[in-house]
C-alpha cells in the first residue's frame, strides 16, 4: 500500500509506538519498493539505536529535518513516533499516515497524530496486545484506536475495512481454534501450511494444542514443579533429534531456537531461563508478539486462580493466550495446574476469560 502511494506521488506517514516497529515496517517498505522498481526515499527520526539500516532511509538529526524532507520532495516517506507526528510543523505534512500496531495505539494519541495527514491507516489486531499503560486512567482510556473502531466486535466489517483472513503460520490444526475462540471463525491456514508438523518421539509428535497437567499448591507467579516439567520436555526434544517440518515439507533438526517458551511472570520467566539450554527464546507474551517457532510452550506458573498476584483478568488474558498459541507453526503446549480450570466465576468477564482456556483444554490432547 505504501509502495502503491509512493509510486502515484504520495506522501506517507508511518508510525507505531516503538522505533522496532517502525523500522521493521520500513525495512519491507524498501525491500517491496526495490523488488518492485520503485525508486524511494526516507526519512527517520529514531534516537534508540533501533535505526532502520537501508541505504534508501536517511536519519534525522531533529524534528525539522524530517519536516523540511518531506515538504521539499526529498523524501517521499518518513517515519517516527507520535512525539514527531503530534508536534504543529508536522501538520499536513503528509497524505496518509499508517499507524502500525494500532491496537497498541491509544485513541487520544490517534488524534493527536491525525492533524499530520489528509488520511490515517490503522493496521493492527486489537485481539492480541493491549496499548502499554502506565498509571490509572479513567474507564475506557485503555482502549485503543481499533478497538474503539471495532466497538466489541472481535474482527472488522467489510465497511469498515480489509480483514486479512489467511495465515501463513498456523497449521489448521493450531489454527482452528485460534480462530474459533478469537476470530469469530473468519481465519483461515493456507493450504501449504498443513505440511508443517513436529516429528518426535513423545505425545508432542505432530500437530495441534497438547495440555501438560503439573500438580503443585500455593505457587503464584513462579512454579518450580513446571519449569522442571518443561525442561524435560525441551531437552529430550533437543537429545533424541527431533525434526520439524516446514510449508514445503522439508524436514529440519529442531535447535533450541526453534523452542519459544512463554509464561505470564518475570518470576518464572527468569526461572525457566536458568533451567533450558542455550539459545530456548523464553519470556513473556510482550516479548514476542511478531515472532513465531515450530513449538511453543505457555507456562501458568500460578497453582490455582486464587493464588494469581494480578487476578484473574491478567492471568487469564484473552490477549496473552492468542499471541502465545498463534506463535506456534505445529504445536501449542499449555503447561499449568489443572485446578486452573475448576473456576467460581463471578462476572461475564471472568466466565468469557475461563471459557477460552476450556476450549482449549477440549481440543488439546496430552502431553
Amino acid at each position: 500500500m505504501i509502495v502503491d502511494l509512493v509510486r502515484e506521488g504520495g506522501r506517507v506517514g508511518i508510525t507505531a509506538v516503538s522505533h522496532k516497529v517502525i523500522t521493521n515496517l520500513l525495512h519491507e517498505v524498501c525491500r517491496h519498493a526495490s523488488e518492485v522498481g520503485v525508486p524511494l526515499r526516507a526519512i527517520q527520526k529514531c534516537n534508540d539505536g533501533d535505526q532502520c539500516r537501508v541505504a534508501a532511509v536517511t536519519q534525522a538529526e531533529d524534528n525539522q529535518a524530517v519536516s523540511s524532507a518531506i515538504r521539499g520532495g526529498s523524501a517521499q516517506v518518513a517515519a517516527g513516533t507520535p512525539w514527531l507526528w503530534a508536534r504543529p510543523e508536522m501538520a499536513n505534512s503528509v497524505d496518509v499516515l499508517f499507524l502500525d500496531e494500532a491496537g497498541q495505539i491509544s485513541l487520544a494519541n490517534t488524534l493527536a497524530v491525525s492533524q499530520a495527514a489528509t488520511s490515517i491507516v490503522l493496521l493492527g489486531d486489537p485481539q492480541q496486545l493491549d496499548q502499554p499503560q502506565r498509571g490509572i486512567h479513567p474507564p475506557g482510556a485503555e482502549v485503543s484506536a481499533l478497538g474503539h473502531l471495532l466497538n466489541g466486535h472481535a474482527t472488522i466489517s467489510a465497511s469498515q475495512g480489509l480483514f486479512l483472513s489467511e495465515t501463513r503460520r498456523l497449521h489448521p490444526d493450531v489454527c482452528s481454534f485460534t480462530s474459533e475462540v478469537f476470530y469469530d471463525g473468519r481465519l483461515q491456514p493456507r493450504p501449504e501450511n498443513a505440511r508443517q508438523r513436529l516429528n518426535c518421539d513423545t505425545l508432542l509428535d505432530g500437530t495441534g494444542l497438547r495440555f501438560s497437567p503439573v500438580e503443585h499448591a500455593g505457587n503464584q507467579n513462579e512454579s518450580p514443579e513446571e519449569v522442571e516439567r518443561l525442561g524435560a520436555m525441551v531437552e529430550h526434544l533437543l537429545q533424541t533429534r527431533a525434526t520439524w517440518s516446514d510449508k514445503e515439507g522439508r524436514k529440519h533438526a529442531l535447535r533450541a531456537e526453534d523452542v519459544l517458551v512463554v509464561a505470564p511472570y518475570n518470576a518464572q520467566v527468569a526461572a525457566l531461563i536458568e533451567r533450558l539450554p542455550p539459545g530456548t527464546r523464553v519470556g513473556t507474551v510482550d516479548k514476542f508478539q511478531g515472532q513465531e517457532a515450530p513449538v511453543v510452550f505457555y507456562s501458568m506458573a500460578t497453582s490455582t486462580p486464587e493464588d494469581a498476584p494480578r487476578g484473574m483478568d491478567f492471568l487469564y488474558s484473552l490477549n496473552r493466550l492468542n499471541v502465545a498459541v498463534s506463535r506456534a507453526r505445529c504445536v501449542a503446549v499449555l503447561i499449568g495446574s489443572p485446578r486452573l480450570f475448576q473456576v467460581e466465576c463471578r462476572t461475564p468477564r471472568q466466565i468469557e476469560l475461563v471459557n477460552a482456556f476450556c476450549r482449549y483444554l477440549e481440543l488439546a490432547r496430552g502431553a
